[in-house]
């Protein structure tokens, strides 16, 4: 079976929030309160445990065009887990909760979570996080309930601009990489793919949730070169082996040296 994945093209998103809303009522998520957060139009902040698409309102300054003042513009972007080819809360589940599906997302099994948070913190977006409530790991599932009877994802299906686009990973990094050649036909030179591909992104190896972007990464709230954790554990050895070494040839050395002085006192 294909993979299957999304492509958010952040260039059309227009900020309404139809992603969030469609996301909390198929899957049936608690509220995150309805206070203003004093960050622009977000009330809801950032990813978590029932909030599974984030919209952010990302304000940038920008020079206006035959005035002395400054002006701001918007980016808008809704942000998800990102289902990565090489996932660092799954490798790091010690109870078997998190598995691979057969549609290539990653799906945490909440009658199988133990609330151990290893996946919290091996999590190099920080996605995945556990409700006050039970303690249990939840995120983005890519509507697997749904992809099981051959339906679109709810964010994708309620996106009115097709910022969201749903499909197999192999067309939409085609359509993905039009769009950009597009952009850059039409003077937009900064527009590029965020983790379309293993090459553009060594350290996850990709993402099944990838994006369109016209600024930073670090602007839109992403890591600019994210790491799964255990993807430098061999590393970690290597070099707590060497240092192991150097602190053993020290001690040695230093007893060495103490019994060539206590000989040559004699």
């Amino acid at each position: 079976m294909a993979a299957k994945g999304f492509f958010t093209d952040t260039t059309i998103c227009i900020g309404c929030k139809a992603c969030e809303v469609a996301c909390k009522q198929w899957n049936q998520l608690p509220d995150d309160g309805f206070a203003l957060s004093g960050m622009s139009y977000d009330n809801t902040v950032a990813l978590g445990a029932s909030t599974w698409r984030h919209v952010a309102f990302i304000e940038r300054p920008v020079a206006l065009s035959n005035q002395m003042a400054d002006g701001f513009s918007w980016l808008f972007s809704s942000d998800v887990c990102k289902h990565c080819a090489r996932a660092g809360c799954l490798e790091s589940c010690p109870t078997g909760a998190i598995v691979r599906t057969e549609f290539d997302s990653v799906y945490v099994q909440p009658d199988i979570c133990n609330g151990c948070g290893y996946c919290v913190v091996n999590c190099p977006f920080g996605v995945i996080d556990r409700r006050e409530d039970d303690g249990r790991a939840w995120k983005c599932t890519l509507c697997y309930d749904r992809l099981k009877e051959d339906m679109t994802p709810a964010c994708a299906k309620a996106c009115p601009t097709a910022s969201i686009q749903f499909g197999d990973l192999d067309e939409l990094r085609q359509r993905a990489h039009k769009r950009v050649d597009h952009l850059h036909e039409s003077g937009m030179n900064e527009a590029y793919l965020y983790g379309a591909s293993k090459e553009s992104q060594p350290g996850t190896e990709g993402l099944n949730a990838f994006f369109l972007l016209v600024d930073k990464p670090e602007v839109y709230n992403l890591p600019p070169d994210p790491i799964v954790p255990t993807k430098t554990v061999k590393e970690s050895w290597i070099s707590m082996g060497l240092a192991a070494l150097g602190v053993a040839a020290v001690a040695l050395g230093s007893v060495l040296a103490t019994r060539n002085g206590n000989g040559h006192h004699d």
